[in-house]
């Protein structure tokens, strides 16, 4: 049961952007297809569309037939039957670019995105990293000294969200180090992410690691790491309890302690394990180092039960960390999926990093942004890790341009992010699986899941 919760400088123009077609053609040779309507035939049926091949050396072609009578795109959209997670006309869910494709190759690379960023925003400062852990440190031991001093139940309530919330600003300080965007002294950045990180029962370079793996494979249907899909294949071997808990609330938002020790459906190895397919062999000494940090903290947390009484450290230490995994679990996979149009995954030749980079969200969290450390603003951090946090507001300002439509602005939050909820809620409705065949694919619902959305 360890796997049910979890789971590139020319300028090219934008090629043209074509229906998908119900027999499977791919987009590279509907581009070149030339359509030649007939005659009405005198007998007044319907006429036929021939469709012919622009490469020579061969003939082929489909008859189509085209009704009289045209439906409305909502009727056919509704009624259309969905291909790899999108319906035949290719318009994902919501859309209302006039037919923006976000699957399609964009018509900038990589390197027109790092031009338009300042040169400033790549400068790592040292001191201004750890005023933010100085920061968060102190506001972590004042809340618990607060708490343990007021002990009281209107006060527990309150404490267990804040530091919750706090656990989870120190795991982003402690993943700045793992991206080097901490700093550029190696060793301070592993000393302090070692830090951090174990204090809240991570191991280090274990996820390190894996989180390098997921960021270069991001968007790809079987090498991304973190919240990558199931095929359908591996989704229909899932017996019925580990499907329905998978995409039931709130067991998806308990995943991370799972996922660390044995990963997500599909793939096997576990973060505490130097032998893991996770990782290669000059990396093992690392993983070892980080699991003793880990066990380390563990036997603190035992030891401080003892002395402290293990109700006084569930309620200082133990609910603030599920709090805290609620709060990883909502934000990665909210940067991922929940998008009110439907968002690309590849495979094969139809991966590239931009590609797979720019299916990422971007999220307000409300006055949570600078707790936080503006993980929100995650398309440019997940294009280039190595800007520090405290840049990336600025950075993904002067990258928008070059973006176009392939930034999808964040809907703005309140004090509070209450709206990502509902975001959350409709994506384990309906993003279940994605096609096992086909390079360019998008989620697909079951609609025999207890509590999925239905279709309309």
């Amino acid at each position: 049961m360890a796997s049910w919760v979890v789971s590139e400088c020319g300028l090219r123009p934008l090629p043209r952007i074509y229906p998908r077609p119900r027999t499977g053609i791919s987009s590279t040779e509907t581009s070149q297809l030339k359509f030649r309507a007939l005659p009405l035939c005198k007998n007044g049926k319907a006429p036929s569309l021939w469709v012919s091949g622009g490469s020579r050396g061969r003939e082929w072609g489909l008859k189509v037939s085209a009704p009289l009578m045209v439906g409305s795109v909502d009727e056919e959209f509704r009624e259309g039957e969905a291909i790899n997670g999108v319906s035949e006309l290719g318009l994902g869910e919501g859309d209302g670019d006039g037919g923006f494709d976000p699957g399609a190759p964009p018509p900038f690379r990589l390197a027109e995105i790092r031009a338009a960023i300042p040169k400033h925003c790549w400068m790592k400062d040292p001191w201004r990293s750890m005023s933010y852990v100085v920061r968060d440190v102190a506001v972590v031991f004042g809340l618990a000294a607060a708490a343990a001093y007021f002990n009281h139940w209107a006060v527990w309530p309150l404490y267990w969200l804040a530091q919750g919330t706090m656990f989870w600003a120190l795991f982003v300080l402690g993943h700045d180090c793992g991206h080097g965007s901490f700093s550029s002294n190696p060793k301070l950045n592993s000393v302090v992410g070692h830090l951090l990180h174990s204090s809240i029962l991570v191991p280090y370079h274990g996820w390190r690691i894996s989180h390098r793996t997921h960021h270069q494979n991001h968007g790809h249907v079987e090498n991304d790491e973190s919240w990558h899909p199931l095929s359908e294949k591996i989704y229909r071997s899932l017996d019925t309890a580990t499907r329905t808990l998978r995409f039931t609330l709130p067991f998806p938002m308990l995943a991370y302690p799972v996922y660390l020790w044995g990963r997500s459906p599909g793939k096997t190895g576990s973060h505490f394990d130097p032998n893991s397919d996770l990782f290669i062999p000059n990396e093992r000494k690392d993983v070892i180092t980080s699991t003793v940090c880990w066990s380390a903290m563990a036997a603190l947390l035992v030891c401080l039960s003892f002395v402290m009484g293990p109700v006084q450290m569930l309620k200082l230490y133990g609910i603030p960390y599920w709090i805290f995994v609620m709060w990883l679990d909502l934000v990665t996979y909210l940067h991922h999926h929940g998008h009110e149009e439907k968002l690309p995954w590849y495979r094969g030749k139809e991966w590239s990093y931009l590609r797979g980079g720019l299916t990422t969200l971007d999220r307000d969290y409300g006055v949570i942004n600078n707790i936080h450390h503006d993980i929100g603003t995650h398309v440019i951090h997940h294009l280039f890790p190595q800007i520090p946090h405290y840049h990336l507001v600025e950075a993904t300002k002067a990258a928008k341009p070059v973006l176009g439509k392939y930034y999808r602005e964040p809907k703005k939050s309140g004090p509070l992010p209450f709206h990502l909820l509902g975001s959350l809620i409709r994506s384990m409705k309906q993003d279940h699986y994605v096609s096992d065949t086909g390079d360019v694919v998008y989620y697909q619902k079951d609609p025999q899941l207890p509590g999925s959305q239905k279709s309309e």
